[in-house]
C-alpha cells in the first residue's frame, strides 16, 4: 500500500548515497553500500537485500545476516499487481469489461452500510475507489479467512465515499472471486497459467493453505521480534498471498512494463491514475522522484515481510528490495533508496 511518506520527494543529496554492488559478505556490503545498511541500523530490520537489473547489468547487495538472493519470501500486496494483470488480460480477451458491475458476476454479494455491488465497477475495485472498507483493519492480517468471510467482515464496517481513493485489500479479494466466476478457475491457477509459467518465474507460487515457505528461505520476524516464518496465507488471499523471490519480481515488473503481458491499450489503462487522483493506477502505483523520474511498481507488507519493487517505463531498470520483518521503522529510507537508484548520479 503506498503511503504518503513514500510519495513525498526527498533531497537529491540523499539520493546519492546508494551504489548497489554484488556483495560476498554483509561486512563488505555495509562498507560500500551504507544506505542499504540503514534498513538494519535505522530501520530496525534484522536483514535487508536489494536486487537491481539494469539492462544486462545485475547487482545484488545485502545488509545484516540470515538473508540471501535465492530466498523465497512472502510478497504481500505485490500480489495485487498479478491479480490486476490477470483481470486486464481477461478484458483484452473481451471476457469481461472494466465497466461491468460486481453484481454481474457475484449477484447479491455486496449489500451493506453504504455498499452496493450493483453500483461498483471492476475498475473501481482495481483502483481502490469502490468505497469498500478494508477487512484487514479488523483482522490485522493475522486471521485466516475465506474470500466470502473477508467480504462479510468488510460489510460490517463503514464504507468510504465511492470514487474516492481508499486502499482496501477487500477490493482484490473480490477481484479474485470475479476471476473464478469468469474463468471457472481460481486466481492462482489463472496467474500461474498467464504469468508465472510464461515468464518462467520458477520461485513464485500461490501457496493456498500451505503455511511453510519453499526452500531455500530465511526466517521472518514480526515487529516484536517473534518468528512468524510459518503463516497461513489465507490471512491475505488474493490481496497478498504470493510467495516469490527477488529475481522473479524483477523479471515480472520488467516484463509487465515492457508490454510482454498486456497489449498497449491495457497497459495504458493500468498506468492511468486519474480515477485515483494520481495516487494509484490499476494494481500498480507511480512515485515521482526528486529528479523528475517516475517509477512504477508496488509494495507488499505481510506479517514478517516487507517488499518493494519499482521499475522504469519500458522495464529496463528494475529493482526489488526486501527486509525480513513486517515494517521499516524509518519511512524516509524507502523513497531515498528509490531516488538513489533511479536518479542520475553526479559523479
Amino acid at each position: 500500500m503506498p503511503s504518503l511518506r513514500t510519495l513525498v520527494a526527498i533531497p537529491v543529496s540523499l539520493a546519492l548515497l546508494l551504489t548497489p554492488v554484488i556483495a560476498g559478505s554483509a561486512s563488505s556490503t555495509e562498507a560500500t553500500n551504507p544506505f542499504l545498511s540503514q534498513f538494519v541500523t535505522k530501520g530496525g530490520a534484522p536483514a535487508a537485500a536489494l536486487l537491481v537489473h539494469d539492462g544486462d547489468d545485475v547487482r545484488y547487495a545485502v545488509a545484516g545476516r540470515g538473508i540471501s538472493r535465492a530466498d523465497h519470501f512472502r510478497a504481500g500486496s505485490i500480489t495485487k499487481t498479478f491479480i490486476a494483470t490477470v483481470v486486464l488480460q481477461l478484458a483484452a480477451e473481451h471476457r469481461l469489461s472494466l465497466s461491468d458491475r460486481v453484481d454481474r458476476y457475484l449477484p447479491g454479494l455486496m449489500r451493506g452500510r453504504g455498499t452496493d455491488g450493483r453500483r461498483i465497477t471492476l475498475r473501481a475495485l482495481l483502483s481502490h475507489t469502490s468505497g469498500l472498507a478494508d477487512f484487514t483493519t479488523v483482522t490485522r492480517g493475522l486471521v485466516p479467512l475465506t474470500p466470502l468471510q473477508a467480504v462479510r467482515v468488510s460489510l460490517t464496517l463503514p464504507s468510504t465515499r465511492p470514487g474516492r481513493y481508499s486502499y482496501a485489500s477487500t477490493n482484490y479479494v473480490v477481484l479474485g472471486m470475479v476471476i473464478r466466476q469468469v474463468t471457472g478457475h481460481s486466481y492462482a491457477v489463472e496467474a500461474r497459467r498467464r504469468i508465472i509459467t510464461p515468464l518462467r518465474l520458477t520461485g513464485t507460487s500461490f501457496p493456498g493453505t500451505r503455511t511453510s515457505l519453499p526452500s531455500p528461505h530465511g526466517r521472518a520476524y514480526a515487529a516484536d521480534g517473534s518468528d512468524v516464518t510459518e503463516l497461513d496465507p489465507r490471512v491475505a488471499g488474493a490481496a497478498g498471498e504470493l510467495v516469490t523471490t527477488l529475481d522473479d519480481l524483477d523479471r515480472f515488473y520488467a516484463a509487465l512494463l515492457d508490454g510482454e503481458l498486456l497489449p498497449p491499450r491495457r497497459l495504458r489503462e493500468m498506468l492511468d491514475t486519474r480515477a485515483a487522483h494520481g495516487v494509484y493506477g490499476l494494481g500498480i502505483f507511480p512515485v515521482k522522484l526528486p529528479c523528475g523520474t517516475t517509477v512504477w511498481g508496488h509494495n507488499g507488507r505481510i506479517e514478517g515481510s516487507y517488499v518493494r519493487s519499482a521499475a522504469s517505463i519500458g522495464g529496463r531498470r528494475v529493482l526489488t528490495f526486501r527486509v525480513n520483518t513486517t515494517a521499516v521503522a524509518d519511512p524516509d529510507l524507502e523513497p531515498a533508496l528509490l531516488a538513489a537508484e533511479f536518479c542520475p548520479r553526479s559523479w
